[in-house]
């Protein structure tokens, strides 16, 4: 289990910071601590889609549908949360997010 839980950090280290600090933002969604809280759950949980014991493919599911998830998540939050979040946690604007201008000489 703690090979499993180090592989999805590895991961999911960025998004998970930005997630973290979405959840504490004052505007944050319910339905984000509702999905947090069932990733959780479901991450913990001995119940898997595929089991543990089947080589590669049991730790693959998790590594696959945990990412998947969370990108779902970061991707549904207003756009000033996820701003704010991505701020809070040390990362750039996101492409798109904050348009760069650039001043050139005539």
């Amino acid at each position: 289990m703690l090979k499993r839980l180090s592989v999805i950090w590895t991961i999911v280290r960025g998004d998970a910071k930005i997630l973290w600090h979405a959840l504490r933002h004052p505007q944050a969604p319910a339905w984000l601590k509702l999905g947090v809280g069932g990733l959780v759950v479901y991450l913990l949980s001995p119940v898997d889609l595929i089991p543990e014991f089947v080589p590669l493919l049991g730790v693959l599911d998790d590594v696959v549908l945990i990412p998947l998830v969370v990108g779902f998540l970061l991707r549904k939050l207003p756009a000033q949360v996820r701003a704010d979040a991505r701020k809070r946690a040390g990362l750039g604007p996101e492409s798109g997010d904050d348009p760069v201008t650039v001043d050139m000489p005539r």
